[in-house]
């Protein structure tokens, strides 16, 4: 069983997510305690990718087309460390 860890900004942006948004966080969350990052690779929906960058080590999952998890898991313990959720803007600037 993995462990999951919010950082304490998130807890304040959660509750400004759209009521899908927060369901499929909360569905994000029971795979990864379950069978941890390796589950979120085994479905497509969630897009789980590594990031490059400024955000190299930390990893994103789609929520949705507007919505990603990006997280971090810490090598020597079972312990995944939500880091922010992002609602990209596509438009240029």
């Amino acid at each position: 069983m993995w462990e999951v860890l919010e950082h304490r900004r998130l807890a304040r942006r959660v509750t400004h997510l759209p009521d899908e948004i927060l369901k499929r966080y909360e569905k994000w969350k029971d795979i990864v305690r379950l069978s941890g990052p390796p589950g979120l690779r085994c479905i497509r929906g969630f897009h789980d990718e590594a990031l490059r960058g400024e955000w190299k080590g930390h990893r994103s999952s789609r929520l949705s087309q507007q919505y990603r998890m990006i997280y971090k898991i810490q090598a020597n313990e079972i312990v995944v460390l939500v880091i922010d959720t992002t609602a990209h803007d596509y438009r240029r600037r």
